[in-house]
């Protein structure tokens, strides 16, 4: 299923149905009188956040939705049969926005919350309503208000225990294949992830989900590469893992250009826990490994987890790791 993130629909809530002018016509009664109906009530659009989804594509193609409009009234009093109510399912972590896509309307974080995104217009007033004692034949009747119509923005970002970050070609896709069922685009050339990958593993009867973020190069938050189009995913992610190839020269400069481009893009990325993870430990010798690790801890003071995503190496610990950060 392909991952769209971002959508631009259209909400068309129901019209009310118009009120009746009707008056008894019945044998044997001499003295009818009005007895026309309101008329029902226009559906409304309803968004719910749906756990089974994790992309909006199904707006890809239709962006147009029009809920059901009300019945108009008829006579013997009848109210006309309100229209039904069109719900609309998104993945949980969408945010609506209002067209200029930066006025937050709502922001469905957790399963099964819902918001009524256009209300329905209200019926019309049969003519019923305007009988009084000094206008016993009233003609008069109302036609249904309009319902509420406008275009909304959908954006997803993407709900995850751990996102997996780092520069391109660090074996993000190849980590997230081992530790979870999903299956990535894997290959060996920058930027063969552009898109986010979501994968739920189990751990000691233990649920985590983990996300695979594009990779990031310097510039991204101002649009360089695949851009800022994936940093927000992240913010919604509780922790972080920063998956760093060992095999490059300059590994606390990798490290500190992708923590920079988080930062720029907002600094409250840079407070989430961290995981810091040497990839590919299968393509370097041991004394190189621990003397690129000497080298980091001398300017990044954190621990560092080592694996090699190919051979299986070092998952084992990762995997406790990840369940204890995400618990």
């Amino acid at each position: 299923m392909k991952f769209l993130d971002q959508a631009k629909i259209f909400v068309q809530a129901g019209y009310g149905g118009s009120g009746s002018a009707s008056f008894r016509r019945e044998k044997f009664i001499e003295f009818g009188g009005p007895d026309g109906g309101d008329g029902g009530n226009g559906g409304s659009i309803i968004l719910v956040a749906d756990i089974n989804l994790n992309t909006l594509v199904d707006f890809r193609f239709k962006q147009h939705f029009k809920a059901e409009r009300g019945q108009n009234g008829t006579g013997k009093k009848k109210t006309g049969k309100s229209g039904k109510d069109l719900i609309l399912k998104v993945p949980v972590g969408t945010q609506i926005f209002e067209e200029d896509n930066n006025t937050l309307i709502e922001d469905l974080i957790k399963p099964g919350q819902k918001i009524i995104i256009a209300n329905g217009g209200k019926g019309g007033l049969g003519n019923v309503r305007f009988k009084s004692s000094i206008n016993r034949s009233p003609r008069k009747k109302t036609d249904g208000n309009k319902g509420e119509s406008f275009w909304v923005w959908l954006q997803l970002k993407v709900i995850a225990d751990i996102g997996i970050v780092g520069m391109p070609n660090s074996g993000k896709s190849s980590l997230l294949s081992i530790l979870t069922s999903a299956k990535p685009k894997i290959a060996n050339y920058p930027f063969t992830t552009i898109n986010p990958n979501l994968g739920v593993a189990n751990y000691n009867n233990k649920e985590i989900t983990l996300a695979d973020i594009p990779g990031l190069i310097e510039g991204a938050h101002e649009g360089v590469g695949l851009g800022d189009k994936f940093l927000r995913h992240i913010e919604r992610c509780k922790n972080i893992l920063h998956l760093i190839d060992i095999t490059n020269d300059n590994l606390v400069e990798n490290y500190s250009k992708v923590r920079k481009e988080l930062f720029k893009y907002s600094n409250k990325l840079t407070k989430k826990r961290e995981i810091i993870v040497f990839n590919k430990i299968d393509m370097v010798s041991d004394d190189e490994i621990n003397e690129k690790i000497n080298i980091f801890n001398k300017k990044i003071k954190k621990k560092i987890y080592k694996i090699s995503a190919l051979k299986h190496k070092g998952i084992a610990d990762i995997k406790r790791v990840l369940v204890r950060y995400a618990y």
